[in-house]
């Protein structure tokens, strides 16, 4: 009996899933990771990795498009529907919820499957508090609060959010198509550029590794579910990676299994804890880590908690946004990455303040004051 298309797309998201957790776990791959090298050490290679995933990752998933294999129109993230306060203000949160839990939903799968208890604690809310921001009471913030400051495009002509569109748009430009292929080559270029312009970085097999294999993985999503899923009678969504929807999806389908139809997402959130939990055993890593005591446990409740309310409002994490998002080129992608940055260095440099035993405060002024976004005072530190 043959396949449907959404059975074909869960396996082929299970497998290449199972790559990226076992890749992400070899290489030690996490955005959380990379902007605390870079802020409490200055070391930019695990950022340069990131930076160079997404640098594939924008040049493989618009060379799709020009060839006709998919249109990334239909995606989500390219929506007339600009959503600039969810986008700031959630990705604000997913940043500062990612530092609290230790490491962002991506990274929190890969720990899962290596064997870390706590990790099983953040998905957990993570996922529940998503499913309600998504579906259930926190949903109500969500539209009544969040999305009144929506801007709908349209009402300026304008097709879609991409960053090329709206540059054509503000010059008066009418080959879209050239701005936008002009746009994906600088940026994505640009990008892979910079990752390969430090020697440090070069030398680097995992960062290497895992900014090249991640990179393609991307595209991959796309062309499965945009070709591999096509179906007349049973279509499958244009969509990749992202880990914050489909991990609420995921503890939904497994308690409604029955009833339930499997997603790419959904199995994707599979083959990543499978892909980090095999190369765990077979590389002799596997360990079973717990909290150690209660102040620890509620730091990652509520880092998890606040992934799953700002990566809704945000349409994504750091790969969802910060890779899948950005490689269609939208605006509100580029802003949702930014923004969880930002949150996550300044909740770097806050803590690192608390230590001194400052109140939050305190420890706040600090921070943003290190970051040039404050004055500092004559009794602060240098």
């Amino acid at each position: 009996m043959e396949w449907s298309a959404v059975y074909k797309v869960a396996t082929l998201a299970f497998m290449i899933g199972a790559l990226f957790g076992a890749v992400a776990n070899k290489t030690n791959f996490c955005a959380m990771g990379a902007v605390a090298d870079w802020v409490n050490f200055g070391d930019k290679n695990r950022l340069r990795a990131w930076f160079l995933a997404l640098g594939i990752a924008i040049l493989m998933s618009q060379g799709l498009q020009v060839f006709g294999l998919v249109n990334l129109a239909e995606t989500r993230y390219l929506s007339t529907d600009f959503r600039w306060l969810g986008y700031l203000l959630g990705g604000g949160l997913f940043g500062i919820g990612m530092t609290l839990a230790s490491g962002c939903g991506q990274r929190t799968l890969v720990r899962a499957g290596g064997g870390n208890l706590k990790s099983l604690v953040v998905i957990v809310f993570l996922g529940l508090t998503a499913y309600m921001t998504m579906r259930g009471v926190l949903a109500i913030v969500r539209v009544e609060l969040i999305q009144q400051a929506d801007i709908d495009l349209r009402g300026a002509g304008i097709v879609d959010q991409g960053i090329g569109t709206l540059i054509a748009a503000a010059a008066g430009l009418e080959s879209v198509t050239l701005v936008n292929r002009i746009v994906a080559a600088l940026i994505g270029g640009g990008l892979i550029t910079y990752a390969f312009w430090s020697a440090t970085f070069r030398r680097s097999f995992n960062d290497v590794l895992a900014g090249v294999i991640i990179g393609l993985i991307i595209p991959a999503g796309w062309y499965v579910t945009g070709m591999i899923g096509f179906d007349d009678f049973e279509p499958v969504p244009l969509e990749s990676w992202s880990f914050v929807a489909p991990t609420a999806e995921a503890l939904q389908y497994l308690m409604t299994f029955t009833g339930s139809t499997i997603s790419f997402g959904v199995a994707a959130v599979g083959g990543v804890v499978f892909g980090s939990f095999i190369y765990s055993v077979c590389a002799r890593k596997f360990r079973i880590e717990a909290f150690i005591e209660p102040n620890d446990m509620v730091r990652h409740i509520v880092g998890g908690v606040m992934m799953g309310f700002g990566g809704v409002l945000a349409m994504g994490c750091t790969i969802g946004q910060g890779i899948t998002g950005m490689s269609t080129l939208a605006l509100g992608s580029l802003m949702a990455m930014v923004a969880i940055i930002f949150g996550s260095a300044l909740t770097m440099k806050v803590q690192y303040y608390l230590l001194d035993e400052l109140g939050i405060v305190a420890a706040l002024r600090h921070a943003l004051a290190d970051m040039n976004l404050a004055p500092r005072r004559t009794d602060q530190r240098p």
